[in-house]
């Protein structure tokens, strides 16, 4: 899918307040690790990530998810009623219903007239409401989108801590649980504008998705845990990666690593992103990543890299590709000239 007439007007964030060591995470499965003779180190070594990030307890993801709109709607110099459309993309959620993006649509006091809804597509899920909400909006049926994002990891972390303090914890067990305590918490928001009201030149030019859903059960979740087959994942999720990336370049514009100037990732751990990497043949220098103090933060995690990209390193005309995988399997490169 091309896009003529979406652009970004603004984004924003907000990052939890306690920082949570992998150190002390592991201090607090200490006798487990000793007896199934696990080094000390382990966790950070493997994922590269030091930190994450939790709420204060009870926390509502719909709470964070307006902390973040809110910020991005007063960066896009807009009056709230003008927005048409709010899609919440959380995988975390206040309930099973109603849906999230009603507390955020209420927090807000948006329009009765803009629609609202959530979208779940597991870490996808911000890059899928970007592109339902640039289809509405390169069509004419609205000339704001918000789409918000809320995550918080605490009680999956501090469930599996709990249940890896158990003595008869296995290796299988342990491995099957571990991505999990790579989890962290952030959430996020940006502003969409047809072309004809944008203030910005930062444009969307298209996005590219493809499946692999035979892989739906290597990374499963609830609110309380999450199991993951590591290394299948890895694999799978490499090659879906690669199958993309050969698509989009022969769709989306200008689509080649000597042309892009900043990539903004779903990113996972320190493995993950150099097996993308090297799969692609693209510069590590250019991938703006925040995993080792953020942890792996779902959906969040790429509209955050692509705020912290524009703060620190995006000129006017930059070609960003937003790179986004997401558990089941299924990928979307989208292409953004900022």
């Amino acid at each position: 899918m091309l896009f003529k007439n979406v652009a970004i007007e603004s984004l924003g964030y907000e990052l939890a307040p306690h920082r949570v060591t992998s150190d002390w995470l592991e201090d607090q499965i200490g006798e487990t690790l000793e007896r199934l003779r696990i080094p000390r180190g382990r966790l950070e070594a493997l994922s590269g990530i030091r930190e994450r990030r939790f709420w204060d307890h009870g926390t509502r993801p719909s709470a964070v998810a307006t902390m973040a709109a809110q910020k991005a709607i007063a960066a896009a110099g807009i009056d709230p009623t003008e927005i048409g459309l709010v899609i919440n993309t959380s995988v975390s959620q206040d309930y099973l219903e109603p849906s999230t993006a009603v507390y955020v649509h209420a927090n807000l006091g948006l329009s009765p007239r803009c629609i609202n809804f959530d979208l779940r597509n597991a870490c996808l899920g911000f890059l899928n409401g970007m592109y339902t909400a640039g289809l509405m909006i390169e069509n004419g049926d609205i000339k704001y989108a918000l789409v918000v994002n809320g995550e918080g990891s605490q009680e999956a972390v501090m469930s599996t801590v709990r249940r890896l303090q158990s003595s008869d914890v296995s290796m299988e067990a342990f491995r099957d649980n571990f991505a999990t305590l790579t989890l962290g918490s952030g959430a996020a928001a940006m502003v969409l504008a047809h072309s004809s009201v944008s203030r910005t030149n930062h444009r969307l030019n298209g996005v590219v998705t493809v499946a692999a859903t035979q892989h739906n059960d290597l990374c499963v979740g609830q609110p309380d845990y999450m199991k993951t087959d590591a290394g299948a994942l890895l694999l799978a999720g490499v090659q879906l990666v690669r199958e993309t990336w050969d698509i989009a370049a022969g769709i989306l514009p200008n689509w080649n690593d000597d042309q892009i100037a900043c990539y903004a990732p779903h990113q996972v751990s320190a493995r993950h992103t150099a097996a993308v990497v090297e799969a692609l043949g693209i510069s590590a220098e250019k991938m703006q990543l925040n995993f080792p103090e953020l942890g792996n933060i779902g959906p969040a995690a790429l509209p955050i890299s692509l705020a912290q990209a524009a703060e620190t390193r995006l000129k006017e005309g930059d070609h960003v590709a937003l790179l986004g995988i997401g558990s089941g399997l299924n990928c979307s490169m989208m292409s953004l000239d900022w």
